[in-house]
């Protein structure tokens, strides 16, 4: 099995903005070993190791933890999608093998329609050009805009994060649209894919998983098994849950769907999905 979504930081680097002490208990270097401890032991053997702060210098440190540890099956980095080197800087890190996508940051950006405007076209050309993955770490008022580059880039595979971070917190009466239109919109899109992550820690802190199923219900019904990944999104799942319920939540919930179906979301996706 496969973990599609999991980070490893070293505070020392001292390019995570968002990871302060105030955030708690996961103010910590976390290493792929500790990933290990938590994931072998379920029978995940594997796992893509996904970009925590806007730096290349970061996708250049998860890249040298890549090479070293046969456990990471391949990276999502980051790049400045503006900078006017942009497209020479993604070409020369596509020559690394472990390379195997790119994420801006979108979920804190201050324009949802960042990912729109002209000066960052070249790079997602680039990307569909070479084949990597663009994951979308976004929220609800981002999924329109991403539904106009999935409708632009065919080709360009496109790996929504944590569902879109629904607003689990807020319930469905105020926060199931526009999420739900906006999702089921991407969903008709052949090249978007979604991850089973993260959903957790968009809910407070008195939910559970069982609070979590409408959402993931409805990713289910729109991408089917077929464009699915599972993932963990640890050890920020550390805020409001633990990696093996998490995981084994998942696994019950989906076990009405056939043995091919659910290795597909637990493995076989990732594997097609990122060319591992």
């Amino acid at each position: 099995m496969i973990d599609a979504h999991f980070h490893s930081w070293q505070l020392s680097r001292g390019d995570y903005g968002w990871l302060t002490p105030e955030i708690g208990s996961i103010y910590r270097d976390v290493s792929v070993a500790d990933w290990q401890k938590h994931a072998e032991p379920l029978g995940i053997t594997g796992g893509i190791l996904v970009q925590a702060a806007p730096t290349v210098a970061e996708t250049m440190y998860l890249l040298a933890l890549a090479q070293a540890n046969p456990a990471v099956l391949g990276v999502v980095g980051w790049v400045d999608f503006t900078a006017a080197d942009a497209v020479t800087q993604i070409e020369n890190m596509a020559k690394q093998p472990k390379l195997k996508g790119l994420r801006p940051m979108l979920h804190d950006l201050p324009d949802p329609e960042w990912i729109l405007q002209p000066a960052v076209q070249p790079a997602l050309a680039a990307m569909e050009e070479l084949g990597l993955v663009f994951d979308a770490l976004i929220r609800p008022v981002h999924l329109a805009h991403i539904s106009k580059i999935a409708e632009k880039y065919t080709k360009l595979s496109i790996v929504v994060d944590h569902c879109a971070k629904p607003d689990i917190a807020l319930g469905t009466e105020s926060a199931w649209q526009p999420w739900a239109d906006g999702m089921k919109a991407l969903a008709e899109l052949p090249n978007v894919n979604c991850k089973l992550s993260g959903l957790l820690t968009e809910a407070s802190e008195l939910q559970r998983f069982s609070d979590c199923q409408v959402w993931i219900a409805h990713v289910v019904r729109l991408f089917g098994a077929e464009r699915l990944l599972w993932g963990s999104d640890w050890p920020v799942l550390e805020l409001a849950g633990d990696f093996e319920g998490w995981f084994k939540d998942n696994q019950k919930y989906i076990q009405s769907l056939t043995k091919n179906q659910q290795e597909q979301v637990f493995c076989m996706n990732a594997k097609r999905i990122y060319k591992l």
